[in-house]
This record gives C-alpha cells, sequence and structure tokens, in this order.
C-alpha cells in the first residue's frame, strides 16, 4: 500500500513536477551544511527517494571561516550520511585567503568555492543534479537585498528553482515548517553563529525586517514576494529568448571576442510602427531595454557571468556607441574592453599579448616584432610571426602571370628592384610610402583610416622594408618604386596563413 503523503511531502513534490528538478534515474548530491534547512532536505528527499526514483550522497563544502566550529559542522553533516549508509562527498577550501587574493568579499568568494566545488562533482560523474536547501524567506530576503542595494528586473527573479544542474526543491517552503518537521523527527542541526550577526544585511532581514514587514503591514508578504520573482522568472525566461535570437542575428564572431553594428545595437527590433502607437515617445527608446540585455549577454559571455557589471557599465556602452567616434573604447571590470571601430562596436577581453594597452587601443611595446627575411636559393621564405599567430610566405615567382592571376599581381613587388635587408615587422607610426598609382606619398596611418582599419589592429599590422624603405603593407598596395610593373621579369608574391 502506497505510503500516505504529509502536506510538506507533497508540497516537495509538486515543487519537483512544475520545474521538473529530479527525473527517475538522477544521482542527486544533497547539499548539507548542517543547518536546518539543509538537514531537512536531506531527510525529505530520503523519505522521497523511492517514489522520485533517484541515488542521494550527501555534499559538504568547509568554508573554513568559523574556524573549530566550521571543523565541527563537517563532522557533525559526515555523521549524518554515514549513519544514513550514503556517499559523503566533502572538500575544505580557505575562503578567507582566496578573497584576498582575488579581491572578493567574503560572501561572493564564499558562494564561488562553493559552487565550483559542486560544479566538479557534476563533472566528475558522481552526480547529475545538486539539490541545495534556499526555502520561500531566502527567496524573499533576496529579492529585498536586491532592491535594497539596485537592481533591475531581472534581479527580481531572486533565487533559480532550477538553474543548470542546480536544484532548489524546498523553494516554496517556509524555513519554520522545516523546523517543525524536525523537532517531530527528534533531529538535532547545527546553528551557523554569522547568521546571528545583524552587521550582515542578510542577516538584519532574517532578524529584523522581515519579521517586522510580517508582522506590522503583512503576514503574506514572503508569499507575495515570492509570487513576484515567479512573475519575474516567467518574464526573464521570454527576455532571454529574445536575447539570444537577436544575438546571433546582430553579433559576430570576432578574433578579439564580439562585435555588433552601433545601429543594430541601438535598434535592435524592427518597430515602425512604434512612432504611431506611441506619439511623442523617441523610437530609440522603445528598444533600449533589449539593447542593455544585449549589451550584459555580451559582457557574460566574455566574462563567464555578469558579476561585476552594474547598469552604470552599460550606460557608458551605450554612450560609447550613440555619441563617440571611432577608436574611442571603455574599459571596464574582468579586462573587458569597448571599442568603437568605425560604425561597429567591439567587445574583447585583455589577452597576454596584448594586456598593456593604452588609451586609444594602442598594443604595449611588447606586441612589436621585425623578423629579417632570407630568401632561399629556391626564392622562397616561411615567417613564422609568433605575435600574429600567422604565417607569411615570400616566393619569387615567373613574370608576367596568367591572366587569370591578376589579383595576385596586383599586389606584387618586383624581384630585382629588392635589395636587402628585407625585414618583416609591425607598423610604426610614421610609416609612409607611395602607393602604386598614387601621386603622392600617403601616411600609413591614412590609408588605415580610409580602409577601416580599427585602431587596436594597426600596431601589430604587417609590413615589409627593403633596406629600409616601406615596400609592402598588408592589405595596401605596393610601393611605386618597388611594385612588379611591364618591365619585371620575377614578381615577388607575400602570402598569408595560419
Amino acid at each position: 500500500m502506497k505510503k500516505k503523503r504529509t502536506k510538506l511531502e507533497q508540497q516537495i513534490l509538486a515543487t519537483n513536477r512544475r520545474y521538473e528538478m529530479l527525473r527517475p534515474g538522477d544521482r542527486v548530491a544533497v547539499a548539507v551544511s548542517g543547518g536546518a534547512d539543509s538537514v531537512a532536505l536531506l531527510r525529505l528527499l530520503q523519505d522521497l527517494a523511492a517514489e522520485l526514483g533517484v541515488v542521494l550522497r550527501v555534499a559538504h563544502f568547509n568554508h573554513g571561516l568559523r574556524g573549530e566550529e566550521s571543523d565541527a559542522d563537517e563532522r557533525f553533516v559526515a555523521d549524518l550520511a554515514r549513519d544514513a549508509t550514503l556517499t559523503f562527498l566533502a572538500e575544505q577550501a580557505d575562503v578567507a585567503a582566496t578573497a584576498r587574493r582575488e579581491g572578493w568579499n567574503l560572501e561572493d568568494a564564499a558562494r564561488r568555492l562553493r559552487y565550483q566545488f559542486f560544479k566538479n562533482i557534476v563533472a566528475s560523474g558522481r552526480a547529475t543534479r545538486i539539490a541545495v536547501g534556499h526555502t520561500a524567506d531566502d527567496q524573499a530576503e533576496t529579492i529585498l537585498g536586491r532592491l535594497i542595494r539596485g537592481t533591475g528586473i531581472s534581479g527580481l527573479v531572486g533565487i533559480y528553482p532550477v538553474r543548470g544542474e542546480i536544484v532548489r526543491p524546498l523553494v516554496d517552503v517556509r524555513r519554520n515548517e522545516l523546523r517543525k518537521f524536525l523537532k517531530q523527527r527528534g533531529q538535532s542541526w547545527r546553528e551557523d553563529s554569522s547568521n546571528r550577526d545583524t552587521r550582515r544585511l542578510r542577516a538584519r532581514l532574517r532578524c529584523q525586517i522581515l519579521p517586522k514587514l510580517e508582522r506590522e503591514f503583512s503576514g503574506a508578504v514572503v508569499g507575495r514576494l515570492c509570487e513576484l520573482a515567479r512573475l519575474a522568472g516567467d518574464e526573464e525566461i521570454f527576455w532571454s529568448a529574445l536575447e539570444k535570437d537577436r544575438l546571433r542575428t546582430l553579433a559576430m564572431e570576432a578574433p578579439e571576442g564580439l562585435s555588433i553594428a552601433v545601429p543594430d545595437l541601438l535598434a535592435p527590433l524592427e518597430l515602425a510602427h512604434a512612432a504611431a502607437a506611441l506619439p511623442g515617445v523617441d523610437v530609440r527608446h522603445v528598444s533600449r531595454a533589449l539593447t542593455r540585455r544585449l549589451i550584459r549577454r555580451m559582457l557574460a559571455q566574455l566574462h563567464g557571468d555578469r558579476f561585476g557589471f552594474t547598469a552604470q557599465h552599460v550606460e557608458q556602452v551605450i554612450y560609447l556607441a550613440g555619441e563617440s567616434a571611432s577608436g574611442h573604447r571603455i574599459e571596464l571590470p574582468a579586462g573587458i574592453t569597448v571599442e568603437r571601430s568605425f560604425d561597429r562596436l567591439v567587445f574583447s577581453r585583455a589577452t597576454g599579448t596584448l594586456r598593456g594597452t593604452g588609451a586609444r587601443g594602442t598594443a604595449a611595446h611588447a606586441a612589436a616584432y621585425e623578423y629579417v627575411v632570407n630568401l632561399s636559393e629556391r626564392g622562397s621564405a616561411t615567417i613564422a610571426v609568433a605575435e600574429l599567430g600567422r604565417k607569411f610566405r615570400l616566393k619569387v615567382i615567373d613574370w608576367p602571370v596568367l591572366a587569370s592571376d591578376t589579383e595576385r599581381a596586383a599586389q606584387a613587388l618586383d624581384a630585382d628592384r629588392l635589395r636587402g635587408p628585407l625585414v618583416l615587422r609591425n607598423w610604426h607610426p610614421g610609416d609612409a610610402y607611395r602607393p602604386l598609382g598614387r601621386g603622392r606619398v600617403q601616411k600609413l596611418k591614412t590609408m588605415f583610416s580610409n580602409t577601416r582599419i580599427a585602431a587596436r589592429e594597426r600596431t601589430c599590422w604587417p609590413v615589409l622594408t627593403c633596406a629600409g624603405k616601406l615596400a609592402w603593407a598588408r592589405g595596401m598596395p605596393p610601393a611605386e618604386e618597388f611594385a612588379a610593373g611591364s618591365g619585371t621579369r620575377a614578381g615577388l608574391v607575400i602570402e598569408e596563413g595560419v
């Protein structure tokens, strides 16, 4: 005969069905800190494991922040796992030291390391899901905390019931129900002393503000905040799908990261009818919400998450797109750079080669290179330019070339006019020559602008000099003095590859 489920168990089963948290066959690592919520989660999932068709194990992360108290928590959880004959997965880290080293606050460092531990458990195949003990009270505290600190619409989602492999079966359950359940079972738990430290906002919300709101304003405030989070979550699903669609359509992968046309970023949706529907409203502002979201998504794609980027950073990008000239750039947290390159914005993350950059995007001196070219007896040489990750093949060929090879001929040099040393190097400010067919000397910088070469690309731009004179520059007409022509007997062509 099937066991009759309690109201609490029924609520957890309903939450599991609504969000499709756990499926038969899942290996579920229950994250147990030793506190009442996580201990109750473990006991409840033990009772429901057979019905859910899942296998349980216990995961504990020791933050090492409370000395012996933290170690006692770990021993308590280990005993719970042993008594239940469940596999115990544990890890300890020096959160304080990591926070100092990385410049994180303690709470952020603890969260990052804890969730990395969970991620490693899943990656190793020891679990397919991680169940954590966040409750309805945690959800309400999160929403209030974000409102106090400042948040956008996305922040109102609060704690996601399901986020990747992380599931929260207690997200609809009040904290006091769990304590009542544990007392009825005669099950002890550990109290974290830091939860009562009202110097922390979370503790003040838990111990002072929410109880006052419930007592003096509405006993349903927690439920209403949770309902707000649920509705915001539904909205976020729609926005996320729209963001992905627009980004896939409008943005391009670039060697540096991502790029998007300025008009596409500022007006990512066709809103031709908006002007008529909203008289007096600037159509550009109608799609500004989507513009902001696209910026955040591109930053997150480069950084790995959205932490550290504020509304002010997003507005800086919008100003760069709408008001700045080509070549201007802004530096954002985590080494992210956004540069205006003609009619596009390029989002990039600092790399080893170009890590040191100036205000206008010029690379550090370490990016400079210079290679002497020695043509072999066969009249060829291959130069691997490590700074570019490219190879250049210089080859002497018979002249004139076939009619079908006129494009190649337009870039060729006259081999007999070349005198050593031949040097393949990066562009230097002031480099100039008279291009084939032009009446006067031109600076390469001007030619870069005319051909829309972005400022960040110029410093490493390859050129070839002959006895100190500029003979060739990638993508440009060769120098008149060295270009192949009607009297040429042997031509030198330069080909580029990886």
